[in-house]
């Protein structure tokens, strides 16, 4: 009976011992595994990086914040067709369904390909990039080789368009983002999980894949940059002293064809009035001919032109219901320094000699110009620049 107890006892405490052998074991098998595991979890996640863009360096929560910033909206997509191929790379493939059959293959990446001083790659899923929710789609991005950035907190931003091949139409379907993409070390691929979908793409009858198994994609990467030129147009109302009245003494007397007002500033320029006493062109012996003239002496960049908008009259010396000021529009672009604008035949010779109308007193013509709109433009260098020039622009008085 005791040995029985004994024996009894060995045998519960031999089991307790292997229960704890075992789960000793089993610790020790989690732990190599997990061990074993971390540096292939990293590495698979530097692969992730390289294909959906996420960081290097940062842990699930912070990488759950930095993709907040790269959400991108599919009401921002554009597609059409187009019959230009792509600017920056064509990748065709001849084989397609084979690399679709493939159990090991989830994607094919393009040589590298320069653009903007950077290397980039055209990057095609056959079968959808599942981590990016493109399982049953075409998936295209593009890649950009991080060794071609300068520094780490260098971002690239590009605009891009992808280009399908589709022979029934000999054009390319393309798809494009309304944003522009921004790349850096955190965000190293960009592009569009569902591009087409794959049944679609695979149908003979649509053309993307013809010849058996023969297709094409394409890409064009626009590096987008600060703009290093501008230029800031503004008009100009409600100057200080918006007229100028030219007194033109002993009328009757002037032989001459053309006689030009003293120069006067309006709108931080120069200006005169022309006018030639028996007309001129059309008007010739019938009418005052008139025209508002920017100086000759006035500076002007090359390419640049002004807007203007005035009034130009006759005036009427009398207070008379019947006869008023005679007023014409001004509506119109200088584009050079002794250049006009005005009326071959602005009133009859008849009407203005008419002593009764009160254009012509003591023989003394009233001419006058009222600006009201006078367009200016400013110049610069880089996008700082154009903000600097983003001021109140001041008429200058009229002296």
């Amino acid at each position: 009976m005791k040995s029985y107890y004994t024996y009894t006892i060995y045998v519960v405490y031999l089991l307790f011992c292997l229960l704890i052998t075992s789960a000793s074991a089993q610790s020790l098998i989690r732990q190599s595994t997990d061990d074993r595991n971390t540096p292939l979890q990293q590495e698979n996640g530097a692969k992730a990086v390289s294909i959906l863009g996420e960081a290097h360096y940062l842990d699930k929560d912070d990488l759950e914040i930095s993709s907040s910033d790269y959400k991108v909206s599919p009401s921002n997509q554009v597609t059409g067709m187009r019959s230009r191929p792509p600017m920056s790379y064509s990748l065709k493939m001849e084989s397609f369904n084979t690399l679709l059959q493939s159990n090991n293959t989830e994607r094919y990446e393009s040589r590298p390909f320069p653009v903007g001083g950077y290397n980039w790659s055209l990057i095609v899923y056959p079968n959808g990039n599942r981590e990016d929710s493109g399982s049953g789609f075409i998936s295209l991005y593009v890649a950009i080789d991080n060794s071609t950035l300068v520094s780490s907190h260098q971002e690239v931003f590009a605009d891009l368009r992808f280009y399908v091949f589709k022979r029934t139409e000999r054009k390319f379907f393309t798809v494009q983002d309304t944003n522009v993409w921004r790349y850096n070390i955190f965000k190293t691929m960009w592009g569009f999980p569902r591009v087409l979908p794959l049944d679609t793409f695979r149908n003979p009858s649509n053309g993307y894949l013809f010849n058996g198994d023969h297709c094409e994609f394409g890409v064009d990467v626009t590096i987008h940059t600060p703009f290093q030129r501008s230029e800031l147009f503004t008009v100009a109302r409600n100057f200080p002293n918006p007229r100028f009245t030219w007194n033109i003494q002993r009328f009757s007397t002037l032989l001459g064809e053309t006689y030009f007002s003293d120069v006067f500033s309006i709108g931080g320029r120069n200006w005169n009035i022309q006018v030639h006493p028996s007309g001129a062109v059309t008007g010739e012996g019938r009418a005052l001919s008139m025209y508002l003239l920017l100086n000759a002496n006035e500076r002007f960049r090359p390419y640049e032109k002004i807007y203007v908008r005035a009034q130009l009259r006759v005036l009427n010396q009398r207070a008379s219901s019947q006869w008023r000021t005679i007023e014409r529009p001004i509506d119109h672009w200088f584009t050079g320094p002794g250049l006009g604008w005005g009326y071959d035949e602005f009133v009859p010779l008849a009407d203005l000699r008419d002593p009764e109308r009160g254009y012509l007193v003591n023989d003394k013509l009233m001419v006058q110009v009222e600006m009201e709109a006078i367009s200016s433009t400013s110049f610069g260098t880089g996008a700082s620049s154009f903000l600097v020039e983003l001021t109140p622009v001041h008429p200058l008085a009229l002296p």
